[in-house]
């Protein structure tokens, strides 16, 4: 056992509620989803060369700190891909796969973000959680294990679903925009994340939006979801959400409907896909939002709600997307507004006074 002083603490080891103080296990660090590792960087970087802090602020990273970070996958098709290792050793170099702090071995680059940052092993975060007794134990992240035989039971709060063509097709933006105008007609939103590389930005911007509550599948230990656990995630989350009966649920499934993050599986689930009465597509063009609504009709059963994302930036792809798919398309960022007040209709919902009018 070493005691190391850290210099930035990644927002994916938020749960372990760690100081920059540490205790490290150089000897016996385990190779497995979730172990938080203390590393430092050997390379500067002068793109994507951030790491979200447990905080949620943005760090510059820098050769020679001290970080510590969290073992995983990532198969991101506009950033870093990678795999966890076989096993790992202090001294080994590793690669940070994405802001959030998530750590392996990159298999593919993308060029807008250069190569990745390079890192050297230093060893496992300790943790002590027997009273009394010196008795340290690898970190790992989450609030708490996934149980992947919970029942889902959102005790009949109403949910919104946004779901992309891809990465970056505007689906936070949506959300919020969603968020902000139940907000602002008195209604009570919880919201949350349930596919993705771990990274709180997003279910962060929910809460400013005015999200009572949030959460992200981080919480539950998973630090990128698939096919294999997207599903038990969601209905963890979905059931978790719905503690406090708000008036509403809303949620991003990150990446797009074809994925490696496990959105499919989702939606391809009967017991998930029958709460969800509004299903909003985040498309970047009119052929996205084509190809989108064809899936969600014709492989899920799902008739969407409304389109939007960058497909609908002008009147020409609002209009191709009536016209050619019948479907309601709104801008989230020049007409939230009009997009929030469309799903409160459609799900019946009732407008309150704002708390303290």
């Amino acid at each position: 056992m070493k005691t190391i002083t850290v210099d930035k603490i990644g927002s994916i080891a938020q749960a372990c509620n760690l100081g920059h103080n540490l205790h490290i296990d150089m000897h016996d660090i385990p190779a497995t989803e979730g172990a938080v590792l203390a590393v430092e960087i050997l390379n500067n970087k002068s793109a994507y060369n951030t790491l979200e802090l447990i905080g949620g602020r943005m760090s510059k990273v820098a050769k020679g700190d001290i970080i510590i970070g969290a073992l995983g996958h990532r198969q991101a098709l506009f950033g870093y891909s990678g795999h966890l290792p076989d096993h790992v050793k202090h001294g080994d170099i590793i690669q940070m796969l994405n802001i959030g702090g998530v750590l392996g071995i990159c298999d593919s680059i993308n060029p807008d973000k250069g190569q990745p940052f390079d890192c050297r092993v230093l060893g496992v975060v300790l943790q002590f959680p027997y009273l009394g007794e010196r008795i340290g134990v690898p970190a790992h992240i989450g609030y708490r294990a996934l149980d992947y035989n919970a029942a889902l039971d959102v005790a009949g709060v109403p949910v919104v679903a946004l779901a992309g063509s891809c990465m970056e097709a505007g689906k936070t933006a949506a959300a919020c925009a969603i968020i902000s105008q139940m907000r602002r007609r008195g209604l009570t939103v919880h919201a949350f994340k349930s596919t993705g590389v771990s990274l709180r930005r997003d279910v962060l911007a929910m809460e400013d939006a005015g999200a009572k509550k949030s959460m992200i599948f981080t919480d539950f230990g998973v630090v990128t979801t698939t096919a294999k656990n997207g599903p038990a995630i969601t209905r963890a989350l979905l059931t978790e959400m719905a503690i406090g009966k708000p008036d509403a649920i809303v949620f991003e499934l990150g990446d797009g409907l074809l994925g490696a993050y496990g959105v499919e599986a989702i939606l391809a689930s009967d017991d998930i896909r029958v709460i969800i009465p509004a299903v909003v597509l985040c498309a970047n063009d009119p052929v996205a939002a084509w190809g989108g609504v064809k899936l969600l009709r014709e492989r899920f059963h799902i008739e969407p709600a409304a389109v939007t994302g960058p497909a609908t930036d002008n009147a020409v792809g609002i209009n191709i997307i009536h016209n050619q798919m019948q479907v309601p398309a709104f801008n989230a960022i020049a007409n939230g507004a009009a997009l929030g007040n469309h799903l409160i209709e459609s799900l019946g919902l009732k407008a309150k006074p704002p708390e303290g009018v």
